[in-house]
């Protein structure tokens, strides 16, 4: 439990009652019950923002409390030091009387002005309206929540009433407001609005969220420029996956055309198969032309030409390269294509006729001489 020195504000209704020694106004100037939210740096706590506390109804009603209303002074502003037996004449200018009472939940005092000046500066138009109070209280940091559903981190207790303050604007400026000078007296309540002030601009940090700016309060200010770095951590990483998402998806597109393409380039036109047939065709008769045998049902081109090469020269080839099959067949092509030429001879004795005499050129010229000479020698006929 702490001791502070607290300042609540009001805003009294203006209707001065005179008396034969000043005059009286009647005023609420505390509240029971609810939760006033303090600056952390203003209760001494500056790793927190703020601090909310709660003024229970017994501590705000206690009777000591109560009784610590009555006859303590009426100042101009708040004393820096509050109001002392030792400053009272240079500060006080009139004294809250002895009817203190209970008013639902606020406490409500006779306020007795003794001071012309004060009273003039009260009654004036343009003059202040504004009270607070100056009172020390403690503080107890406690967890919880209010009857009335307000959470809260601190209890106040032990109301001690210093004096009231006639000020030009408490903060905030409305009733039960608190506090207008916490920096002379002691730790003031605040609100949102009081927030956006100057008085708390040490409090609260400017903070980007996309195209937007908003004030936090300082101590959270680290949590949210965590949580901005993390979005933004996650939000890189999720396009970065994205990205690798679609290269590989392009990648995959492309193999799948690539395949198409490919299979497009395989598929064989009306003249193309045309020509396979007869090449194949071809490629059977000329292995059939070297080994009469050779098995050439369900073998590719290479398989024939390396079943012929195999059967023709040994199984030696077996081994040897495609190319070198390849050379081998060819040769053996030549040589099978070059047996298979016309030869008179061999035509004879298959159709069983007499072979056809062979003239050299020799023997044509000797002929040809011959029936030149008989020719010379023949009488030639008589005509008749």
């Amino acid at each position: 439990m702490t001791q502070h020195r607290f300042t609540d504000a009001l805003i009294h209704d203006g209707r001065m009652r005179k008396t034969d020694d000043g005059a009286v106004v009647q005023a609420r100037v505390a509240r029971a019950g609810n939760v006033q939210i303090y600056a952390g740096a203003e209760m001494g706590m500056a790793d927190k923002a703020i601090v909310r506390v709660y003024r229970p109804a017994d501590a705000v009603f206690d009777k000591i409390a109560i009784a610590t209303y009555a006859r303590k002074p009426i100042t101009l502003g708040h004393p820096a030091g509050g109001v002392s037996a030792d400053t009272w004449r240079d500060l006080a200018v009139g004294e809250i009387d002895r009817d203190v009472m209970r008013d639902g939940e606020f406490v409500s005092v006779p306020l007795l002005f003794r001071d012309a000046k004060a009273i003039a500066m009260l009654q004036s138009a343009d003059g202040p309206r504004e009270l607070s109070m100056g009172y020390d209280a403690s503080i107890t940091m406690q967890d919880g929540v209010s009857p009335e559903g307000e959470p809260f981190d601190a209890v106040m207790s032990d109301f001690r009433m210093n004096h009231v303050a006639v000020v030009s604007r408490a903060r905030g400026g409305e009733e039960l407001r608190i506090g207008d000078s916490a920096a002379t007296w002691g730790a003031s309540p605040i609100t949102v609005a009081d927030m956006k002030g100057s008085l708390m601009a040490d409090t609260l940090q400017t903070v980007v969220l996309g195209d937007q700016a908003a004030q936090v309060a300082l101590a959270d200010a680290p949590k949210v420029e965590g949580w901005k770095a993390a979005m933004t951590k996650r939000l890189d990483d999720a396009e970065a996956d994205h990205a690798k998402a679609i290269a590989a998806k392009d990648a995959e597109i492309a193999k799948a055309q690539a395949a198409l393409d490919d299979a497009k380039a395989k598929i064989l036109t009306d003249a193309d198969l045309d020509k396979r047939v007869a090449d194949r065709a071809d490629l059977i008769s000329t292995a059939k032309a070297i080994v009469a045998d050779v098995v050439t049902v369900g073998l590719s081109d290479a398989a024939i030409r390396k079943a012929v090469v195999v059967a023709k020269l040994g199984d030696a080839m077996a081994d040897k390269s495609d190319a070198y099959i390849d050379a081998r067949f060819d040769i053996l092509a030549e040589d099978a294509a070059a047996a298979t030429k016309a030869d008179p001879l061999r035509d004879a004795l298959k159709d069983g006729k007499p072979a056809p005499k062979v003239v050299g050129l020799d023997a044509v010229y000797a002929e040809r001489n011959t029936s030149l000479s008989n020719a010379w020698k023949t009488p030639a006929k008589k005509e008749a």
